[in-house]
Formats: structure tokens, sequence, C-alpha cells
């Protein structure tokens, strides 16, 4: 049985997808590749929020199972290649739906002990996650804070460009 902790990060994972999905509703294909000046188009936010190839939640995630306090990398940019370019943007919210939803069952398998397991993540030294966030801390924060920053970086790009 998944643990309380697990249930509620999936719930979290779920209803910000859901979220993302009504902020992107009507977005067009033209629309979706365009950006303001100094800005990320529509399909580069979905991009960035899918992580780099080969480097997606669930696999930085089992990184804290895997090793005792794994160095983790992060930086921050659109992940925006060429195979993404060629995505319809509906491809590309529809990928991460099935990316977050991984992320959500991959929580829901966690035990407390698990979730409590930390890495070192250079990157958040100066976020409220802190420079040796939970593994909790990160999927939660993936949902509750991520996702959510990106829709309303989502919205105001949708603004901007109509």
């Amino acid at each position: 049985m998944a643990s309380p902790a697990g249930m509620q990060l999936a719930q979290t994972l779920r209803e910000s997808v859901a979220d993302l999905k009504k902020a992107c509703a009507g977005i067009s294909e033209a629309t979706a590749s365009r950006a303001p000046q100094g800005r990320w188009s529509p399909k580069e936010i979905l991009s960035h929020l899918l992580n780099p190839e080969g480097k997606d939640w669930i696999t930085i995630s089992k990184r804290f199972l895997a090793e005792d306090t794994p160095t983790i990398d992060l930086y921050v940019e659109t992940f925006y290649s060429a195979e993404r370019a060629k995505m319809s943007f509906a491809a590309l919210l529809a990928r991460l739906e099935k990316d977050y939803e991984a992320l959500a069952q991959f929580a829901l398998s966690l035990s407390d002990e698990q979730l409590a397991r930390k890495a070192h993540i250079p990157l958040f030294k100066d976020s409220p996650l802190g420079e040796y966030p939970a593994l909790s801390s990160v999927i939660g924060g993936v949902g509750r804070f991520h996702v959510a920053f990106h829709i309303e970086h989502m919205r105001e790009i949708r603004a901007a460009l109509s």
C-alpha cells in the first residue's frame, strides 16, 4: 500500500499537470513555436518541464535510491532539441503528461524511508529546498512549485502573443 506521503505527492503531480493542460488549451501550433522577445515559446516551456533527454524526473529520483547522497547537477535551460522542435505542441504535452504520471506512480511505490533519502543538488543551495533535499521535497517541489511557476509563465507568454 502506498504511503500517505506518496499518495499526496502523486495527487499534487496530477493536479499540477491538469492545471498545465488547462493553461495550454487552445494554443495553436503556430503560436506554440513563437516567443516574445527574450522569452521562451510555449513549446520551449514544455520542453523545459520534460528535462533533457535521459534526465527525466524518474531517472533523477531513482538516483536518490541507488546511491548514498548522490550529487545531482541540474541546470536551467529549455532543453529544446531538434527532435522536440519537430514534435507538435500536443505531442509534447502528451509526453509531459505521460512522464509526470510515471513520476506519480513512482511516488506511490515509495516507502516513507525512501522518500526521506537525500541528494546533494548544488542548484538548490539558495532555494527553500536547500542543497540536500529529501526525495519527497524534490518530487513535491516539481509538482507544487516548478510546474506552477511555468503555468504562470505559459499564461504570460500566451497574453504577450495574443
